[in-house]
């Protein structure tokens, strides 16, 4: 060479590394990309040193079976990778179908065309900040904050970044939803304007069990146990890409077997009666599926129709309007009023965490309020009333 000095010998496995015109360093080897091929992917430096520290980390990761980007990855683009290979295969359809909605609506539009390895804490909290200004309600941009701060776990899980500016970022606190269930006797109320629909028996769980609608749509005859008078909870109807599918519940606490009180065992004999009936005026238009609660037809019961007759019944009847869900609060609250420990009401509701059965325990309503302060003026001035 002109110079005198002799080309460096390349190291074994380091790939091809050479200098640019423009002073600068470039480098390329084969290393398993995003795509799950083997592809040749460049890496640039200012040295010869960086570049070939760079080649020697990417064929590491290659080599543990972490894929390499091959392109630089717009935040776009990663979400809809993280939506279809990743969210899809290992959630629920309505947790995806939540994450597909933010991710359409909110996150490419606000923030798809930025670099993925370039999105600073700033940019997202910007982003975070106008939503709020915009109308958005406290709670959806949280949803918004949760769905990118998981895209971008996963992103640093694949070592395409190194933080997750979606975490870093601060919101006010969300409004909390002050839920007053029904007393003893509204809940009675309920239960006698609907003792002649034949979705009695599902309030009758929904109450005395706390059930979960999906809970109570997706039993099936066998998990019922006439003779052990057992309840077994393992199964929920959920949507899934548009079909009613009945699938596992959602964790090990949601399994559970519950004991088949009188009142729940009377009322399951009697629909076992209607359904008998109801399969013989069918005839070959019957669709046996093996569940408790069926259509007129023997086919799965839409959750929102039964939501629909429990507010039809709510409005003949004149009773305060709760949602169907508050049901499970009004449950647990008369748990609560009978002095059952929350370890127990935990594992009768399904609760995976302590802390949500303490939670619902530790809101007091009106009259627990009273009796608590009547005790305390009890103390201080006798028997006499002001």
């Amino acid at each position: 060479m002109a110079d005198g000095k002799r080309p460096r010998q390349r190291a074994n496995g380091e790939g091809t590394i050479y200098e640019r015109k423009d002073g600068r360093w470039e480098g390329a080897a084969y290393v398993l990309t995003t795509d799950g091929t083997y592809k040749r992917v460049r890496m640039y430096g200012k040295t010869r040193e960086e570049v070939h520290g760079k080649l020697v980390e990417a064929q590491q990761r290659s080599n543990r079976g972490v894929p390499v980007a091959d392109k630089p990855w717009k935040l776009g683009e990663y979400l809809d990778y993280w939506l279809e290979h990743i969210a899809r295969p290992s959630t629920r359809w309505n947790t995806y179908k939540k994450y597909e909605q933010t991710v359409r609506l909110y996150l490419k539009p606000g923030l798809g065309k930025q670099r993925l390895d370039r999105l600073r804490v700033a940019k997202v909290q910007t982003f975070l900040n106008e939503q709020i200004k915009a109308g958005h309600s406290v709670a959806n941009v949280h949803i918004m904050r949760m769905v990118l701060g998981a895209a971008l776990t996963r992103a640093m899980r694949e070592e395409l970044i190194t933080v997750n500016a979606a975490r870093l970022t601060t919101l006010p606190p969300t409004p909390g939803r002050k839920v007053k269930p029904w007393s003893a006797d509204e809940a009675r109320a309920f239960l006698a304007a609907a003792r002649t629909e034949r979705l009695y028996p599902a309030f009758v769980l929904l109450l005395v069990y706390g059930l979960r609608r999906g809970e109570v749509l997706g039993l099936s005859w066998d998990d019922i146990d006439l003779d052990e008078e057992v309840m077994r909870i393992e199964w929920q109807m959920q949507r899934v890409d548009g079909q009613l599918t009945r699938t596992p519940v959602k964790t090990a606490a949601g399994r559970r077997h519950l004991p088949l009180l009188p009142i729940a065992r009377e009322a399951v004999i009697e629909l076992a009666e209607r359904q008998m009936f109801a399969r013989r005026r069918a005839g070959d238009d019957w669709e046996e599926t093996g569940l408790i609660f069926t259509t007129r037809n023997g086919r799965p019961v839409e959750p929102r129709n039964l939501a629909r007759v429990f507010e039809r019944i709510c409005d003949r009847a004149g009773l305060r309007r709760i949602r169907l869900h508050d049901l499970r609060h009004t449950s647990a609250s008369l748990l609560k009023k009978m002095g059952v420990p929350p370890s127990d009401a935990k594992e009768i509701l399904g609760h995976a965490r302590i802390s949500v059965t303490l939670e619902i325990y530790t809101h007091g309503d009106s009259e627990s309020h009273r009796d608590g302060l009547g005790r305390v003026a009890g103390e201080l001035f006798g028997d006499r009333e002001d």
